[in-house]
């Protein structure tokens, strides 16, 4: 589409369709000051009326540069010698059905406590054949879900369980204590797990486009040791990673796995996309960042008939890889702008990340490895009951869940 537009314009539009465009400002009048390409920390004023720029090009040339052209192209509509047209300033947004959006945040609760009782429903209790009778499982994971819902400690969300025991949604209200131990169980990590996948089922027909990344939560304990060499105890916190696979419509949580912050991102790739995959998602396109770069990994995603788009490192080659790799490589390198639209929607994973931070905390409570990874994946679940809410107001959606689920 661009190949009748001299150099200059497409490095022109390559600025504008980059992180770059960010750092287009509006100076004063028609002056402008643009981003160098070449220079991190450089940039040349623009006088878009008088079309001068203050950059070496512009001085030796007197036609108009890429930096005269990267402004046109920002500040408004420009038709291209091709016929094609370059739209208006970078800056997305996104239209807010604000009566939707207002009913959704003001029901959220209620509406999570609903959903999450459907969701509980499908635990079956362990069978027991000696000893006291035992507390119902789907009461223990719903108290605990509502408790890292409300961001309060066991003892302080005491009083919030006890009111959804009112209300019928819980048999029995567990005490924090029994709250506590049946987070430290290591059992209880793939029962949450599921829960969490079966929350984001209803939007199956939503999403088709998929991000994947990881991020770290912080907790309370730390790793130390006695160092020889220097004297003295060094010591460093640890952190729990999240690795997960989000749409990038709703920014439902499609796959989750919390593991140890050792574990790499590569390697998770593979075991996320085929849980969403089993689960029946129908997963049309990937992206993840160049810490995902592997061959086995773009041919995992193509075998699903899916497209990946991740970027390569400096030092790549199209040539000696796979088949997956090389047609990566030609849209890459020959249809950059295509895959940088379709990669950009990676950002959905990191927006995901922020949500769930925000509303249900950066960090865990938990003391236990067991327990920080329980918790992590109830914060999963509260983000995705959250979702739905919102799904329920803005896209009409009735959600529903599975009939009965079995729990050794």
């Amino acid at each position: 589409m661009e190949s009748t537009l001299d150099a200059r314009q497409q490095r022109a539009l390559a600025i504008v369709r980059s992180d770059k465009a960010k750092r287009i400002k509006h100076v004063a009048g028609s002056r402008w000051l643009v981003p160098s390409q070449t220079n991190a920390s450089g940039g040349y004023v623009v006088d878009a009326d008088r079309r001068t720029c203050s950059c070496p090009d512009h001085e030796d040339r007197g036609s108009q540069c890429k930096h005269i052209w990267a402004v046109l192209y920002f500040r408004s509509e420009v038709t291209l010698p091709n016929g094609a047209t370059v739209l208006t300033e970078q800056r997305i947004t996104y239209r807010q059905d604000w009566p939707k959006y207002n009913r959704a945040q003001c029901e959220e609760k209620d509406r999570v406590q609903l959903l999450l009782r459907g969701l509980c429903d499908g635990i079956v209790q362990p069978e027991q054949t000696n000893g006291r009778p035992r507390l119902p499982l789907a009461d223990v994971v719903y108290s605990a879900t509502m408790k890292v819902y409300g961001t309060m400690s066991g003892r302080r969300a005491t009083s919030d369980i006890r009111a959804c025991a009112d209300r019928g949604l819980v048999e029995k209200a567990p005490s924090y204590n029994s709250v506590f131990r049946y987070l430290e169980r290591d059992d209880m990590a793939p029962l949450l797990k599921a829960l969490v996948h079966e929350a984001a089922a209803p939007l199956k027909a939503i999403e088709t486009t998929f991000a994947t990344d990881s991020t770290g939560f912080a907790t309370n304990t730390y790793a130390r040791w006695f160092d020889e060499k220097y004297g003295g105890e060094k010591k460093c916190q640890q952190w729990i990673k999240l690795h997960a696979q989000v749409g990038t419509v709703t920014n439902v949580i499609a796959s989750v796995e919390a593991t140890e912050s050792t574990v790499g991102d590569s390697t998770m790739l593979v075991p996320l996309l085929a849980s969403s995959v089993a689960r029946g998602f129908n997963v049309k396109e990937l992206s993840a960042d160049k810490a995902y770069l592997s061959n086995d990994n773009l041919t995992a995603v193509e075998a699903v008939g899916a497209v990946p788009y991740v970027p390569f490192k400096v030092n790549s080659r199209g040539t000696g890889k796979s088949d997956a790799w090389r047609r990566l490589w030609h849209t890459f390198e020959a249809r950059n702008d295509e895959f940088l639209a379709h990669y950009h929607k990676r950002s959905n994973v990191e927006t995901t990340f922020s949500m769930v931070k925000r509303k249900f905390g950066a960090s865990v409570r938990a003391k236990t490895f067991a327990a920080q990874v329980n918790e992590v994946l109830l914060k999963c679940l509260c983000h995705n009951l959250s979702v739905l809410v919102h799904a329920i107001h803005e896209l009409g959606i009735e959600p529903t869940f599975w009939a009965r689920m079995e729990v050794a």
